[in-house]
């Protein structure tokens, strides 16, 4: 028995060893080692010291600041229109469609993640700018007189992140709302209860683990994005991430840019917990969802 239990148990280590690897190397160290640089400031060559100078930078810097909060308003702001926008097809998906249109419709949502999120974005870049498709539609269509610039707006900036993150809101809300009884709907139909209570009372809690593990995937990758908002945003994007880059790539002041990639962490865990305790959920139940 002894013996039995020994194998399983190595068998299970086995089994874990490359998921466990791959978190501790790739994760964990490379963590560990940006919160040491976060959290130390150099007095001289080759030598450092104790200090939190690195996040008095970020409170005591106006842009840094201000670019912070815009980030995180920004990537609200696209979590909720990117659920406004997949919630009615995640129903037609999950609820109206049969056979083989259901299968089209959720290939349909698919396509445009069979290519980089870099052709996406030129995509958009291709559309957008002055000498682009919609600018000359516009003035042939006498809407406008001359080709209007549509790129470097916050409007772009959320059409391309909201294209961008459609696909990982759709999924959890179809698996959420494919096991919604039908017969509960139909039986609050029967009992004079209107669309809006339906939605209000039945649809929404059923699905609101889905909804909840698509707000936290959505906001975490519109939060986290830099090749977006550089692109469709131009230099006055003002996204936290690109000042990220800015202290690693440009000015390679890794110190500061380990600070703000914890800031940036902190925020995203922050407000993902607030959004579970808003929501009522508990994290394990919407991460099955996901």
């Amino acid at each position: 028995m002894g013996t039995e239990a020994a194998r399983r148990r190595l068998v299970l280590a086995l089994l874990l060893a490359p998921a466990l690897f791959w978190i501790v190397g790739l994760i964990v160290l490379p963590h560990l080692e940006l919160a040491v640089l976060s959290l130390r400031v150099r007095v001289a060559p080759r030598q450092y010291a104790p200090s939190l100078a690195q996040y008095g930078t970020f409170f005591g810097e106006p842009l840094y600041w201000h670019t912070f909060v815009r980030t995180a308003t920004m990537s609200v702001l696209v979590t909720a229109l990117t659920l406004l926008l997949a919630f009615p097809i995640a129903w037609t998906i999950a609820k109206l469609a049969r056979g083989r249109s259901r299968s089209l419709m959720f290939v349909l949502c698919l396509i445009p993640f069979w290519v980089s999120e870099t052709v996406r974005t030129l995509g958009w870049m291709i559309l957008l700018r002055e000498s682009g498709v919609l600018p000359a539609l516009l003035v042939h269509l006498g809407l406008a007189q001359q080709p209007p610039e549509l790129l470097y707006h916050d409007a772009t900036i959320l059409v391309g992140l909201v294209y961008g993150s459609l696909l990982f809101m759709v999924v959890p809300l179809i698996s959420a709302l494919d096991t919604l009884d039908d017969a509960l709907i139909e039986a609050a139909y029967d009992l004079g209860g209107s669309g809006w209570n339906i939605l209000r009372r039945i649809v929404i809690p059923h699905a609101a683990p889905g909804i909840t593990a698509g707000c936290i995937v959505v906001f975490m990758l519109a939060l986290g994005n830099y090749l977006t908002p550089t692109l469709l945003g131009g230099k006055n994007s003002l996204w936290f991430t690109e000042q990220i880059y800015t202290q690693f790539i440009t000015r390679f002041n890794w110190g500061q840019g380990a600070a703000f990639g914890f800031l940036l962490l902190g925020l995203s865990t922050a407000l993902v917990w607030a959004g579970l305790r808003l929501a009522g959920q508990r994290f394990g139940d919407v991460m099955a969802r996901a």
